[in-house]
């Protein structure tokens, strides 16, 4: 993965459309640059997106961006000072040709919807393990980095369990996170005014979300919201189901690992 992001030129950030309708799965806009990166790695910028960029232990979206007889086959998303870079390439259109973007052109976005329906199931069943580590008896512990990955994932804490109760704390936590997917919750995700933002979050936020800000939050239902970058279900009952895999200890840091169903 090369590390070099930067255009000959300045852009604008990208609109984040998925901020507006994270359930959106196609779109239209427009072409901002082709940029061409050494080793001719190749990337469409545009005026806005709703192809979520990897970040926040979420993994990126894939899909197609199109018009007319172009296609680019979006494989890997990224976000550089705000600018949303969208790696690929063009589909060939026969005889070895590629029929390319222009700048200024209107172009169709269609997100698979497949791959985002897994990471948004995931993210949202690290956010609901976060609740229920409190609903255990776990309020003590603070909420660490999260890995949404299909590849393993696992959400981390601040803080301790003592070994003979590891086994209780798994049986326990994965119970609680399958009733409250079982009774369901609307999931609500807004930009909002530093001060909203604290109160909606059960009186405070992270200390990286700096005051005066207007963060995201993601509330699920009527639990404490947390602030998130990410794509979520539209209610906890679309996770289907959590199974907790393992809890260990390790140097001060609680890991749980988990999986949801197919």
């Amino acid at each position: 993965m090369g590390t070099e992001y930067a255009p000959a030129r300045a852009m604008a950030p990208t609109k984040l459309a998925y901020f507006d309708d994270m359930w959106a799965l196609r779109s239209t806009a427009t072409v901002v640059s082709l940029v061409q990166q050494d080793g001719g790695r190749r990337a469409v910028v545009l005026h806005s997106t709703v192809f979520y960029p990897q970040g926040g232990g979420q993994p990126a979206d894939t899909g197609v961006i199109s018009s007319g007889g172009a296609r680019f086959l979006v494989e890997d998303v990224r976000m550089k000072d705000g600018v949303v870079f969208h790696y690929g390439r063009f589909e060939d259109v026969g005889d070895g040709c590629n029929s390319e973007f222009s700048e200024g052109q209107s172009v169709n976005l269609e997100v698979d919807a497949e791959r985002r329906n897994l990471n948004s199931r995931l993210h949202s069943a690290g956010h609901l393990l976060d609740i229920c580590i409190s609903n255990i008896g776990l309020s003590h512990v603070e909420p660490g980095k999260g890995h949404h990955f299909p590849d393993g994932p696992f959400v981390e804490y601040k803080g301790g369990i003592p070994p003979d109760q590891l086994q209780d704390k798994k049986n326990k936590l994965e119970k609680e996170a399958n009733e409250l997917i079982s009774k369901g919750a609307k999931v609500l995700a807004c930009i909002l005014p530093y001060e909203e933002a604290t109160q909606l979050c059960g009186g405070a936020l992270p200390s990286y979300i700096s005051k005066g800000s207007t963060p995201r939050i993601v509330k699920f239902g009527d639990h404490p919201g947390g602030p998130c970058g990410g794509t979520h279900v539209a209610d906890i009952s679309n996770i289907n189901n959590i199974k907790v895999t393992n809890i260990r200890v390790k140097k001060g840091l609680i890991k749980v690992s988990y999986n949801v169903s197919p």
